[in-house]
């Protein structure tokens, strides 16, 4: 039976690799040190550094953001926002996403992981915004839940991901401001 300590520590250790060093970089060895266990641990719990990282991008997606529920459409994309932002600032996440996308140009795997892990678990919680805030009269039915995650996500991914840039004071606030405003546009001009 595999100790559940060990293998938190060898996830805590993958992050904390990815992080300094990069999945180009990172090695089976490297995570061992850094878990304070031998390679065949990590060997008896994943075949790969691949099927480490794909196992653990799985696992944090499973934790995901919660889904907001403030009773207004600017409450919920603002609650969103918050949380999303403090997740994409974390010191170790804001060094191993970026990572981890430019290995998913490489690994179709790793692309495939990130969007069935993220990417689908944030369209589930952009689909229950956009439903909640049709069943309050907010959003007219029709409203897709896609192009709704890409207004309210977008921006702040692109600032914090790409950019890397700081947040100004305010600007989660006039970012839900302007995501809320697109979304109830009048959809007939």
């Amino acid at each position: 039976m595999l100790r559940e300590d060990v293998t938190d520590a060898i996830r805590s250790a993958v992050f904390e690799e990815l992080a300094a060093v990069g999945f180009a970089r990172m090695s089976i060895e490297g995570i061992a040190r850094r878990a304070g266990v031998g390679k065949t641990a990590v060997y008896r719990r994943w075949k790969s550094k691949l099927a480490l990282v794909l196992d653990l991008v799985s696992a944090v997606a499973a934790q995901g953001l919660p889904v907001p529920s403030t009773g207004s459409l600017y409450g919920d994309v603002r609650a969103l926002l918050e949380v999303a932002s403090h997740a994409l600032r974390h010191p170790l996440a804001s060094r191993v996403i970026p990572d981890l996308l430019v290995e998913a140009a490489r690994h179709p795997e790793i692309s495939e992981a990130i969007k069935s892990a993220l990417l689908d678990k944030e369209k589930g919680i952009a689909a229950a915004v956009v439903r909640e805030a049709v069943a309050r009269g907010e959003l007219p039915e029709g409203t897709d839940p896609d192009r709704a995650l890409d207004l309210i996500a977008g921006p702040l991914y692109w600032r914090l991901v790409v950019v890397r840039g700081d947040l100004p004071a305010g600007y989660l606030d006039d970012l839900a401001t302007t995501a809320v405003a697109a979304l109830t546009r009048d959809r007939t001009t």
